[in-house]
């Protein structure tokens, strides 16, 4: 009925809630803001919205969307893309360039071939090393890149369209992504249109995405997520859902990202809820109710102390 990645069981020591709650994988090691190098714990979860029909695709896709997590000596990475689905009109397959966004993001990290500080520059090469396929690979993706730096303990994230990502504190939203739109349901986007097309096809530069930097503290729950997740759960339904989540070990992350994708995507098939897409159309004069039917991913992951 759903499937679940699985990602980075890294030895860690987290401090939740107040609390110190040890992964039986660590060893041992100070806690509170100690100044070793800091990991990231992650786990997801996610749903096609066709799924009912069988349609599944391989590797780190559901439906359309598509990310991945990767680990390098001098920083975590992920990242989440959502393939715009209008080109299926074209007889195009949206996932194909999503996916292969992400595995070329994927791939760059374990070569060490980025800056943890820059992120976009992630974005950038990946994209150049699209456009430049002897194949020319059609379609539109948003995109969201995650990175800690795992010495200075900095969050660097560059936000291209209306995926994003949550930074949870002692139960409180402290950093986020901003939604970039052209308008209403037009997120900003990476597209690579036919000859006869450009110009006309939306296409935002890797430059345009929203960066940030951010310190982070051990114990910091980062949720990061494609718009299927936020179009369908307010913020307070997500931190009601991250409550439930108890300590660091891997098992009760994959749960929490389970939980939350799974109520995503009921409410998204829920005729009479009042979902944060429905309050953005009626913000923008349209008459809508209900869920948004869509493509869900969800990683979460726990900042905690790293053992290579």
């Amino acid at each position: 009925m759903f499937s679940v990645l699985s990602y980075g069981r890294l030895v860690a020591r987290a401090v939740l809630g107040g609390l110190s709650q040890t992964d039986p994988r660590a060893g041992g090691g100070g806690g509170g803001g100690g100044g070793g190098d800091y990991g990231l714990v992650t786990a997801g979860c996610g749903f096609g919205k066709d799924f009912r029909k069988g349609l599944l695709k391989k590797g780190a896709c559901y439906g359309d969307d598509a990310c991945f997590v990767a680990r390098h000596r001098s920083a975590d990475v992920l990242g989440v893309a959502d393939g715009v689905g209008g080109w299926r009109d074209y007889g195009v397959d949206p996932s194909q360039f999503s996916g292969t966004l992400m595995r070329t993001c994927e791939r760059l990290v374990k070569e060490g071939r980025f800056v943890p500080s820059n992120p976009i520059g992630i974005l950038t090469t990946s994209y150049c090393e699209l456009l430049q396929n002897k194949v020319p690979l059609l379609g539109s993706s948003t995109a969201c890149i995650v990175v800690l730096d795992r010495t200075s303990h900095r969050l660097h994230t560059a936000n291209l369209g209306d995926s994003g990502f949550l930074v949870v504190r002692g139960g409180e939203v402290v950093h986020r992504s901003d939604e970039q739109q052209h308008y209403f349901n037009t997120p900003f986007q990476l597209s690579i249109a036919p000859p006869e097309a450009e110009g006309v096809v939306l296409s935002d530069s890797p430059d345009a995405a929203d960066s940030t930097s951010f310190d982070v503290q051990l114990g910091d729950i980062i949720l990061t997520a494609t718009d299927g997740l936020f179009d369908n759960m307010p913020d307070y339904m997500i931190l009601q859902e991250l409550k439930k989540l108890k300590n660091s070990n891997f098992e009760s992350i994959q749960q929490t990202a389970r939980s939350i994708a799974e109520q995503a995507h009921e409410l998204a098939y829920d005729p009479n809820y009042m979902s944060p897409f429905a309050q953005f159309a009626c913000d923008n004069g349209l008459n809508v109710r209900g869920g948004k039917p869509d493509d869900i991913t969800v990683l979460l992951s726990i900042v905690a102390e790293y053992t290579d």
